[in-house]
C-alpha cells in the first residue's frame, strides 16, 4: 500500500468515516451515521475482484502480471461518488433535490433524499410500525397519475404543484400530501397500487421481510442450507447470476472434515501414514 495513511488500521466504520459516507448519512440535525451495509469491507472485496479480473485479463493478453491494490477508503469514496458530484455543484448554488434548505461548504446529510436527481423520500404506511414505510421517487412525469391513483384529481393542474419547480419549493408539503394517503394502506398495498400506475417505489423491507420474500427465494438470494450439526438454516445466496456457472451455496466444512483427503491427495500420504499421524495425535 502507498500513501500517508497506508499504515493506519482500517475497520468498516472508520472506512465509512474517512470515505465520505458518514458525513452525508443521517438527518440534517443529527450526528453522522454509519450504514449497516458493509460498504467498506464487502465493497472493498467487490472492488478487489474487479481489479483481479482485470489483471488476469491483462496477463492472458500480454503474459505480464501486476500488483493489485484496493484500499477501503478508496472503495467507500467510489461508492459515494455522487456526493462528490454534488460537492462540485454546490459551488454554483443550492442542491435543489435535497429536502433541507440550509447548506454550508459541504454536501449536507442527505436524510432520505433520493440522490438521483429526482425528489424522493420514505412515507409512513399502516399500521405505523418501525419499518412500515414505502420509498417513493417523485419523477416529474408521474405527478398527475399519482394524484389520480390517490383519488386527488382535484389537485391536477393546481399551480402549487403542477410543475417540478413548484413542487421543489414545497417538498415537505408534497410529501405530507402523499403520506396522508399512504398511511391508509400497508407498505405492500401501497407498493402494489403505485407500481400498477408506474410510480417508482418500494417498501422498506426489514430482515424479517427479506428472509421471507418470495422474489428473493425465486432468485435464490435467500436459500436453505442443510448443516450436519446445526440443521437447515437460511442464508444469503450469491448475487452473481451466471447462465453457465451457477453458484451452489453449501455449509462450511466441519473441523477436520477434509484432513484425510488433504493428507492423501495433496501431501501424498498413504493410509498407513495417515493412521500413524492420527495415532500420534498429530491430526
Amino acid at each position: 500500500m502507498y500513501g500517508p495513511n497506508s499504515d493506519l488500521k482500517a475497520y468498516e466504520s472508520i472506512a465509512q468515516a474517512m470515505g465520505g459516507a458518514m458525513s452525508t448519512t443521517g438527518l440534517e440535525d443529527g450526528p453522522p451515521l454509519c450504514t449497516s451495509a458493509q460498504i467498506g469491507d464487502s465493497g472493498s472485496g467487490i472492488h478487489m475482484v474487479a481489479a483481479i479480473l482485470a489483471a488476469l485479463y491483462q496477463r492472458t493478453q500480454t503474459g505480464r502480471g501486476q500488483r493489485v491494490e484496493v484500499a477501503m477508503q478508496d472503495s467507500v469514496l467510489n461508492l459515494v461518488r455522487v456526493k462528490m458530484r454534488d460537492q462540485q455543484r454546490l459551488q454554483h448554488g443550492p442542491l435543489s433535490e435535497y429536502p433541507n434548505k440550509t447548506f454550508g461548504k459541504a454536501v449536507p446529510r442527505s436524510g432520505n433524499a433520493s440522490g438521483g436527481g429526482h425528489p424522493g423520500t420514505a412515507l409512513r404506511c399502516k399500521p405505523g410500525g418501525q419499518n412500515d414505510y414505502v420509498y417513493v421517487v417523485f419523477q416529474p412525469q408521474i405527478w398527475d397519475r399519482l394524484l389520480q391513483g390517490m383519488g386527488r384529481d382535484d389537485l391536477i393542474g393546481d399551480p402549487r404543484y403542477s410543475t417540478p419547480a413548484a413542487r421543489l419549493e414545497r417538498l415537505d408539503e408534497v410529501y405530507a400530501l402523499v403520506e396522508s394517503w399512504t398511511m391508509q394502506y400497508t407498505k405492500f398495498e401501497v407498493n402494489e397500487k403505485f407500481n400498477a400506475i408506474d410510480v417508482p417505489c418500494g417498501p422498506i423491507l426489514d430482515t424479517s421481510d427479506l428472509i421471507n420474500d418470495e422474489h428473493l427465494k425465486v432468485r435464490e438470494m435467500i436459500v436453505d442450507v442443510p448443516h450436519p450439526q446445526r440443521g437447515t438454516f437460511k442464508t444469503v445466496g450469491s448475487p452473481l447470476k451466471l447462465s453457465d456457472s451457477p453458484v451452489e451455496i453449501t455449509p462450511s466444512p466441519l473441523f477436520g472434515e477434509h484432513t484425510e483427503e488433504v493428507l492423501r491427495e495433496v501431501m501424498g500420504y498413504d493410509k498407513e501414514k495417515v493412521d500413524q499421524l492420527r495415532k500420534e495425535g498429530v491430526v
